[in-house]
């Protein structure tokens, strides 16, 4: 029988009830409910502002830098038979061609026929490196002098801008006047990939930044590289256990967070003391990049040989293996995804520094290509840096341009890396 003081009991032991669920704990459930649901509203809202700052930006960047990627020029028909030049394909493709036709006056037969066919007053708005074009139109197909070629010739700031609808109103009217004529056109730049820098955005491009960039990269990658791996295995699988090793491991982590310009004085200090005819090189900017990047390698090492199974190590050393081929068969290999991941982010941190670099003098005017590691030249994003700070209006659409060709390098350079990662990537 039950008994009837306590509904909770009967001959068989108690009876368990059903949860209370009390108003005071349908309201803490609400408001539980409630901030769950605000806390998601906030991450949506954080990635979509998020999302909507990186469109804007590439945006502003795509529509100034399409006008980076084109430049306006003048169509000048020039009959080099007819003009006297003489050339075949040996001397046109000579290391000394350029300075060859230069001296026959390649310039002022340009420019004469500039104002044979555009007057004198639009010849005057012709870039007066026109020339330079023509000659190496010339250099590249030597069968060109014989006869007569159109020529798509550069022209001022001045007169870009009129046809911009920007400038003063005689730009601008000689600008419509010339376009009405069809003689004056803005084009495809592809010249730009493939120019140095210029003291006139018609004239400058990008490749010998971006060639000194690439060798930059190189230098830096074939220095922290091995050296931070090799550091990172040392530390986590032969180093003893004291204060020394503690002390090397906080250095290394407080190095990782010490601002850029420190190790451009580093290279200023130590670098160019030890090389002082290497300024502005490629091979010292790499140098100095990579006391920059290594301490990075070496924290995202560790940790990547730390995720190693300690059962890949016992299952090595069962089989006969000795320590050194655990290490270099077994525990590097499977921790090498995670150490290019960790390069992957000093790499990129590296390409678009500019404060080590100032220091060691890889702002200069390089009008010509680095032949070498040796060689003076700067990197994109001091191009970049350089060109935000001209005044003319043609080297803000130069700049975003600059800009857009970092982006597809960096994109590059981290898609050639992420490949090597998940192509070393194992599973166990």
């Amino acid at each position: 029988m039950s008994n009837p003081a306590n509904p909770a009991t009967d001959m068989d032991g108690p009876v368990s009830q059903g949860p209370t669920r009390t108003p005071e704990f349908e309201k803490r459930l609400a408001k539980r409910y409630r901030a769950e649901r605000n806390f998601r509203r906030l991450g949506q809202g954080a990635i979509i502002f998020s999302v909507s700052v990186l469109i804007f930006l590439l945006a502003n960047m795509l529509i100034n830098g399409i006008g980076g990627f084109q430049r306006a020029e003048v169509a000048v028909p020039i009959d080099f038979a007819e003009s006297g030049m003489s050339g075949n394909a040996e001397t046109l493709s000579a290391p000394n061609a350029l300075q060859n036709l230069e001296m026959q006056g390649i310039a002022d037969i340009v420019q004469f026929y500039a104002e044979k066919e555009l007057g004198a007053e639009a010849a005057a708005e012709v870039s007066n490196d026109a020339w330079r074009d023509v000659a190496r139109a010339l250099t590249s197909n030597p069968s060109l002098i014989q006869g007569q070629q159109t020529y798509y010739l550069p022209t001022s700031s001045d007169l870009a801008a009129g046809l911009n609808g920007e400038g003063s109103p005689e730009m601008q009217a000689m600008a419509q006047q010339l376009v009405s004529q069809g003689k004056l056109a803005e084009n495809w730049d592809w010249g730009f990939l493939a120019r140095s820098d210029a003291t006139s955005p018609q004239e400058a491009g990008i490749w010998g930044a971006l060639k000194g960039s690439i060798l930059t990269m190189i230098v830096t990658f074939l220095l922290a590289f091995p050296i931070g791996v090799l550091a990172a295995l040392y530390l986590e699988e032969y180093a003893p256990k004291n204060r020394w090793t503690d002390l090397i491991e906080v250095s290394i982590n407080n190095l990782a967070a010490v601002p850029s310009i420190i190790f451009g004085l580093l290279g200023l200090a130590v670098f160019l003391w030890l090389f002082p005819n290497y300024r502005s090189a490629p091979l010292i900017g790499g140098m100095t990049l990579a006391l920059m990047t290594m301490p990075v390698i070496v924290i995202s090492g560790r940790n990547a040989i730390k995720a190693v199974p300690p059962s890949i190590r016992d299952g090595a050393l069962a089989v006969g293996a000795s320590p050194v081929q655990v290490v270099f068969h077994h525990v590097l290999p499977l921790a090498m995804p995670g150490m290019l991941t960790g390069t992957i982010i000093g790499m990129a941190r590296a390409l678009g520094e500019t404060a080590p670099l100032l220091l060691i003098g890889m702002r200069a005017f390089v009008a010509t290509p680095p032949d070498g590691f040796t060689s003076p030249s700067t990197v994109l994003p001091m191009q970049i840096f350089l060109w935000s700070d001209e005044i003319d209006r043609g080297f803000v659409e130069r700049t975003s341009a600059a800009i857009i060709v970092l982006l597809l390098f960096l994109l590059l350079m981290n898609g050639l890396a992420i490949y090597l990662r998940n192509k070393f990537e194992k599973t166990w």
